[in-house]
C-alpha cells in the first residue's frame, strides 16, 4: 500500500512510474500492481529507486514505523535530473 501511496501522491500512472523508474526493459506495468497490492516483493534496487524518486530513505519503505513524509514532489529529481544533463556544443566557426 505505501508504494501505491507514493505513485497516488507524486500524480503517476503505472506507466509513467516505471519510466520514470528507468525499468521499462526488465518490467511491465502490471509488475507495479502487483508490488503495490503486496503479492510480490519489490527487489531492494526497485525499492532504491522508488526512494530516490520520492526524495525519501529507503527506511521509510523498509521500516514500519516510519511515516512517509505528508508531501512528496518530483521537484527534487527533475532539478537533479536537469542538472546532469549535457548540453549539446555547437560548432563553433
Amino acid at each position: 500500500m505505501l508504494l501505491r501511496r507514493i505513485r497516488d501522491a507524486l500524480g503517476l500512472s503505472q506507466t509513467e512510474l516505471l519510466n520514470l523508474l528507468d525499468l521499462t526493459a526488465y518490467y511491465e506495468y502490471s509488475r507495479i500492481s502487483l508490488w503495490e497490492r503486496g503479492h510480490r516483493e519489490p527487489p531492494i534496487k526497485v525499492l532504491l529507486s522508488y526512494a530516490r524518486v520520492a526524495g525519501i530513505s529507503t527506511d521509510v519503505l523498509i521500516d514500519d514505523d516510519l511515516d512517509l513524509p505528508k508531501k512528496l514532489s518530483l521537484a527534487n529529481l527533475l532539478k537533479k535530473k536537469a542538472a546532469g544533463k549535457k548540453t549539446p556544443r555547437g560548432r563553433q566557426s
